[in-house]
C-alpha cells in the first residue's frame, strides 16, 4: 500500500511537465497561424511590383582596345587554272628524243602530281613523251615561239631563259640565239628542243627545188645571156621568168625565216607567281589533255574571311591581324587585301587609320566585304583548309580612361552626347565627348570634374 501511494507521489511532477509542455505547444501554433495570416488587403499589397527605378552601371577607368572579329579560313593564295594553249610537239617532229611522230591524239604520258611543288624551268607534266615546262611570266603562251617570232611573248622569254643560266641576249626577235639557248635548255632537262620535222624539210626543199626551176626558166628566157642581150630574146618571156623567181625567192626566204628550233604553243606554261603548289589535278595518264589540266596555287598561306560593311570602313591595307586556329596556333599577319581588291604581294597600305567612333561606322547594312590576311612564310601551312578566327585592332586609348556602356550614352537636343548619373536619387545629366567604342563599352572625357570612376550611369529604366 505505501509502495502504491509512492508511486503515485512520483508521477505527479511528470504529468504536470507534460501538460506544461502541451500547453507550450499549442500556443506556438496559434502564433505562427496568426503571423502567417494576411488580409486581403495586405496579401494584394504583398504582390504589387516594386516601384519602378532606373537601371545603373558603375563607371570604370580601364583601357580600351577596339578590334574587328571575323571567321575565315586558310588557304593557299592566288589559285589559277592551267590549261595548255596548244599542242605539245608537232605531228611530224623528227627532233631529239621523240623520233617521228605519226598523226595521232596526243595522249598524257605522265600526268602533275597533285600537292607538289613546281619551280621555275621544271617539267609540268608529259604528253605523248614531250614535256610541258613552265616558265614565270604574266603574258599567257598563246602560239608557237619560233624564228622570226618577235613581241611580249619573246622578250618574256629570254628574260625566262637568262634566269635559268641559258641567255640568249635578249632582242626581243626570237633569234639563232633564242634557238641555241632553248636547245641547251631542253638538253638540260633530258629531252630534244623541236627541230624541223619531216614535213618542214620537204618543204624546205620543194621551195629550194622551186627556186632553182625559176632561175634556169629566166636563163632559158635570156638566151643563155645574163644581161638579156640575144637579139632573140622575147621580152615577155623575159618578163614572166623574172616575176616566177622573185615569187619562188619570197617563198624560200618567208618559210626559212620561221624554219629552225622552236617552243611548241602546248610545252611551256607562263605562272605569274613561282614556285607554285599544284593543288588540283584534272587529268591522269592516258587522258587528251583538252581543258584545264589542273590548279595552282602560290606555296604561300592566307586567311580569307569575310566581315560586316560597317566595320569594313575601319579597315584599311597594312593593317596587322591575329589569326588563331583551332588548335591555338597563333600568327600575326597583314591585311592584304580589302573588298574586290586584287590580292597584292607587297602592300603597305595608305598609311592612314580609319576613325574608330562609337558607331563602328556608318551602320547602313552595307554587303559584307571579303578581306585577306597574310602570314609570314612556312606558317600555318599545316593549317591549310582550316578555320581560323581573325582580329584586326582598329584603334586603342591612350593608357586608362573613363568607359562606361554604350547604352548609357544619349544625345541631346543640343546634339551633344551625354550621360545620366544618378546622386542623391536623381539623374543628373552630364555633358561628355564620346571617344572610342569596342566590347559594348565606349570611352567618355567629361567637361570638367562632373564624371568620375565608382559614379553610377543609367542604362535603362
Amino acid at each position: 500500500m505505501r509502495q502504491r501511494r509512492n508511486d503515485v507521489i512520483n508521477s505527479r511532477p511528470r504529468q504536470l511537465a507534460i501538460v506544461v509542455a502541451a500547453v507550450g505547444l499549442v500556443g506556438a501554433g496559434g502564433w505562427l497561424a496568426g503571423s502567417q495570416m494576411q488580409s486581403p488587403a495586405d496579401a494584394a499589397a504583398a504582390h504589387r511590383p516594386p516601384k519602378a527605378g532606373p537601371v545603373t552601371v558603375a563607371v570604370v577607368r580601364r583601357s580600351l582596345t577596339a578590334s574587328v572579329v571575323a571567321q575565315g579560313s586558310v588557304e593557299f593564295a592566288s589559285p589559277q587554272s592551267v590549261a595548255l594553249a596548244g599542242p605539245v610537239g608537232s605531228p611530224d617532229s623528227g627532233s631529239g628524243d621523240s623520233g617521228a611522230k605519226d598523226a595521232v591524239v596526243q595522249r598524257v604520258t605522265k600526268a602533275p602530281v597533285v600537292g607538289s611543288e613546281v619551280k621555275e624551268g621544271d617539267v609540268l607534266m608529259q604528253v605523248s613523251g614531250r614535256p610541258v615546262l613552265v616558265l614565270r611570266g604574266t603574258v599567257p603562251m598563246y602560239r608557237t615561239l619560233g624564228p622570226g617570232a618577235a613581241g611580249d611573248d619573246v622578250e618574256q622569254l629570254e628574260r625566262a631563259l637568262a634566269r635559268l643560266g641559258f641567255d640568249p641576249g635578249g632582242t626581243g626577235t626570237y633569234g639563232q640565239s633564242d634557238a641555241a639557248a632553248v636547245s641547251r635548255w631542253y638538253k638540260s632537262k633530258g629531252y630534244g628542243a623541236e627541230e624541223p620535222g619531216i614535213a618542214d624539210k620537204q618543204q624546205l626543199g620543194t621551195l629550194e627545188a622551186a627556186v632553182t626551176t625559176a632561175q634556169q626558166g629566166l636563163l632559158e628566157a635570156q638566151g643563155g645571156d645574163p644581161e638579156g642581150r640575144g637579139g632573140d630574146t622575147d621580152a615577155l618571156q623575159l618578163k614572166a621568168a623574172r616575176q616566177q623567181l622573185d615569187a619562188a625567192d619570197a617563198a624560200l626566204a618567208a618559210f626559212q625565216a620561221g624554219y629552225g628550233t622552236k617552243i611548241p604553243a602546248g610545252e611551256v606554261v607562263f605562272l605569274p607567281d613561282l614556285p607554285a603548289r599544284l593543288d588540283k589535278v584534272s587529268v591522269k595518264t592516258g587522258d587528251t589533255p583538252s581543258g584545264p589540266v589542273g590548279t595552282v596555287t602560290s606555296s604561300r598561306v592566307v586567311v580569307q574571311a569575310v566581315v560586316p560593311g560597317s566595320d569594313a570602313k575601319l579597315l584599311h591595307e597594312g593593317m596587322t591581324a591575329q589569326v588563331e586556329t583551332p588548335d591555338g596556333t597563333k600568327v600575326q599577319g597583314r591585311l592584304v587585301a580589302l573588298g574586290g581588291d586584287v590580292p597584292k604581294t607587297d602592300a603597305t597600305g595608305d598609311g592612314k587609320d580609319a576613325p574608330a567612333t562609337p558607331e563602328g561606322g556608318s551602320g547602313d547594312g552595307a554587303a559584307p566585304v571579303p578581306v585577306q590576311i597574310s602570314v609570314p612564310a612556312g606558317k600555318l601551312t599545316e593549317n591549310a583548309d582550316e578555320s581560323a578566327k581573325v582580329t584586326i585592332e582598329v584603334g586603342s586609348s591612350r593608357g586608362e580612361v573613363l568607359t562606361v556602356p554604350v547604352a548609357a550614352l544619349h544625345t541631346s537636343a543640343d546634339g551633344h552626347a551625354r550621360v545620366q548619373i544618378v546622386r542623391g536619387g536623381a539623374a543628373v545629366d552630364v555633358p561628355v565627348k564620346a571617344g572610342l567604342s569596342a566590347d559594348g563599352q565606349v570611352e567618355v572625357t567629361p567637361s570638367g570634374d562632373d564624371l568620375k570612376a565608382g559614379d553610377h550611369v543609367v542604362v535603362g529604366r
